[in-house]
């Protein structure tokens, strides 16, 4: 028998055969005892008999594939004789597993200005069903506009790549949901979590707020003649920027108590 059903379902046995007739016939069946099955016996308009399997307990394929059911056919003559017959089942698979992932949430770390098609990482997801039915795709199944134009997810190895130019100014970490479906539709969610990891690419910004055209030349020292503001779009240590005046120009730089990137120009001492 091959059997992929639900609980009540019933197989027809064909009945015994039996050279005796009336009650030195087949009279009745006994099935051994176990976990899934049970007998019905029937009769038909001919008066002879058979016997049903009634899936009692359902079965699955994933705990067992295969299993041999003894069945025996009892006469009524004295002394009584039998006949037994080895009931070999095999267990189909039907789609009631749904695909299950590695790990729940995925973690990875990709460096800014990384190249296109850089692989990022794989996503992996099993299924105990067989055939069709464990075939698995991958898929994003939540994702914002900016993530899908920076990344890609190949259906078939659950491999996750780069797709256009990674900025670590413009997100420094980015969610991603990714869905497994199998065969016939279940399916189920795992989250990559992508880390951007920080390049010294921007060079330092001067800007000039204020200025004095002239000083005169018996300002004291100490005497502020311009603040300029200095800023690095990068991040800890590539975004740190120290200042210094080429040459031997009679001014120091003060740093600003107001912001943290505004140095003042001040008068430091005459030639």
């Amino acid at each position: 028998f091959f059997i992929s059903s639900v609980k009540g379902a019933r197989y027809r046995i064909a009945a015994a055969h039996d050279a005796d007739i009336g009650l030195n016939a087949v009279q009745s069946y006994v099935l051994q005892e176990n976990a899934h099955f049970v007998l019905n016996v029937q009769t038909t308009n001919a008066g002879n008999k058979y016997g049903e399997l009634v899936l009692d307990k359902e079965l699955d394929r994933e705990e067992q594939q295969e299993l041999e059911l003894l069945l025996t056919a009892v006469d009524g003559g004295s002394p009584q004789r039998s006949g037994t017959v080895v009931i070999h089942v095999t267990v189909l698979d039907a789609n009631d597993n749904a695909p299950v992932f590695s790990e729940s949430v995925y973690t990875a770390n990709l460096q800014e200005n990384s190249p296109i098609n850089s692989p990022v990482i794989r996503v992996s997801a099993s299924d105990a069903d067989e055939g069709i039915n464990g075939e698995i795709t991958y898929e994003f199944s939540r994702l914002s506009e900016k993530s899908k134009k920076l990344f890609s997810l190949d259906e078939k190895t659950g491999e996750i790549v780069v797709t256009a130019n990674i900025d670590y100014e413009e997100g420094s970490k980015y969610e991603l949901m990714v869905e497994a479906k199998d065969g016939y539709g279940l399916s189920s969610e795992a989250k990559v979590v992508i880390d951007i990891t920080d390049v010294n690419d921007n060079a330092p910004e001067i800007i000039v707020k204020s200025l004095s055209s002239s000083i005169p030349e018996n300002a004291p020292p100490g005497t502020e003649v311009g603040i300029i503001n200095v800023q690095d779009r990068d991040s800890d240590k590539n975004g740190q920027v120290s200042c210094s005046i080429q040459g031997n120009a009679p001014f120091k730089l003060l740093s600003s108590p107001y912001t943290i990137n505004e140095l003042c120009l001040v008068v430091w001492h005459f030639c």
